[in-house]
Parts: C-alpha cells; sequence; structure tokens
C-alpha cells in the first residue's frame, strides 16, 4: 500500500510504501489519532523498517492507495 502527503509550503509529496500487510483501516485510525493532538506527529514505517514522521502541523493532506493504482498525467476528454 502506498500513503502519499502532502507537505504545507512545499511543492513536493512525501510516498511511502508500506509493507503489503499494511492495512488501511489501521492506517487511517493511526493518522486520524495523530491529527487529534495539533503537537502530534504521523509515523509511518515502509516496507525496508524505516520510518517516516510528518509533523501534523504541518500536513496538507494523506492519500493512501494501492501500489498498482493508475496515475493519470495529462487532461480528459481532448
Amino acid at each position: 500500500m502506498d500513503v502519499r502527503i502532502g507537505v504545507t509550503y512545499t511543492a513536493k509529496e512525501i510516498e511511502v510504501e508500506l509493507g503489503g500487510d499494511a492495512d488501511a483501516d489501521a492506517v487511517k485510525a493511526d493518522i486520524e489519532k495523530a491529527l487529534a493532538d495539533d503537537r502530534g506527529v504521523v509515523w509511518l514505517t515502509d516496507r525496508r523498517g524505516r520510518q517516516v514522521g510528518v509533523p501534523v502541523a504541518k500536513l496538507a493532506y494523506v492519500e493512501i492507495g494501492a501500489p498498482g493504482d493508475e496515475r493519470r498525467i495529462g487532461f480528459a476528454g481532448i
């Protein structure tokens, strides 16, 4: 499962590829728990065991998806 995190004041995104056994509902619950405290940190562990932490105050958005999801670039219907 892939998690994409938007951070305020930057155009770059943080992408974390979670292990195959990651549960989307559990990840959402962990993120919501961290968001309950303005001083909290969202911590995710990637499939290689590396940990990524993002302060809640800097979160713009979090996108959770499967690794096979298509990412389309361009304009539709043109």
